[in-house]
């Protein structure tokens, strides 16, 4: 496999108006070199068409009405596509991006009956997540946001970790206690919290986005170490932050 050195390589800020930590732009090149690979379910081509739906949702009219709506049920229409993506896959980018704060267990039930596996929703879910956390760190920055990687050929592994079960969320989670050899190292670093098992039903999507998250935030055990202030910002200013836009955001995690 060839990942696109030149759109991984955008990704230094060498030319930001503000300096960008090494660690940081690290994680981001690898988080957009995994980007573009086959994943766990979906093909790098796939994965690369989430990321392009996810930043075009930001821009579709009916995604728009309905946000407006009272209900989002209450609107009918068509999504604003930017890939050839299966209608189930767009209906699921497109709300998940643009009206997070009123999804229900139905919406995912929905998804799941128009053809779309419970690992698969997941795989959707760590892309956007990684495509969002990118782009929403260049425009705080002022910076042009990044060009999407072209895909990498090859074929998705389709490994399920033998212990998911239902019952944390709606989608089956792996605990700790469950893991075996071939998902070995997923929680390593992490207190494998509900947040860290939220993506667990695919292990690479844990790794890889946890790997940038801790850039981007603190790593797991730096965040319980309140002795010690390890950023510009200090534990209580990043927490003020992450709650204000979780608020903003309307997540009640």
């Amino acid at each position: 496999m060839s990942v696109d050195a030149a759109a991984v390589e955008s990704l230094d800020y060498r030319h930001s108006p503000l300096p960008v930590r090494a660690g940081l732009a690290g994680a981001q090149q690898r988080a957009w070199a995994r980007l573009a690979e086959p994943g766990e379910w979906w093909s790098g081509a796939v994965r690369v068409a989430i990321a392009e739906e996810t930043r075009a949702a930001m821009h579709c009219a009916y995604c728009r009405e309905r946000k407006a709506a009272l209900s989002p049920y209450a609107v009918t229409g068509a999504h604003e596509k930017a890939t050839d993506l299966p209608d189930v896959l767009v209906e699921v980018v497109h709300r998940i991006r643009t009206d997070p704060g009123r999804l229900t267990r139905r919406f995912y039930e929905e998804a799941l009956a128009g053809g779309l596996g419970d690992a698969e929703y997941v795989e959707t879910v760590g892309v956007m997540a990684t495509v969002i956390a990118v782009d929403s760190f260049c425009d705080a920055m002022g910076l042009p946001r990044h060009a999407l990687p072209a895909p990498v050929a090859g074929t998705p592994r389709r490994r399920r970790p033998a212990g998911a079960k239902e019952g944390l969320a709606w989608v089956p989670t792996v605990a700790p206690e469950d893991l075996t050899d071939a998902e070995a190292g997923m929680y390593d670093g992490l207190s494998a919290v509900n947040i860290h098992r939220a993506l667990s039903l695919v292990p690479a999507e844990v790794t890889g986005f946890f790997d940038m998250d801790s850039e981007h935030y603190l790593p797991d055990a730096q965040l319980r170490d309140f002795g010690t202030e390890y950023r510009a910002l200090t534990h209580a200013q990043t927490e003020f932050l992450a709650g204000r836009v979780s608020a903003i955001n309307r997540c009640v995690y």
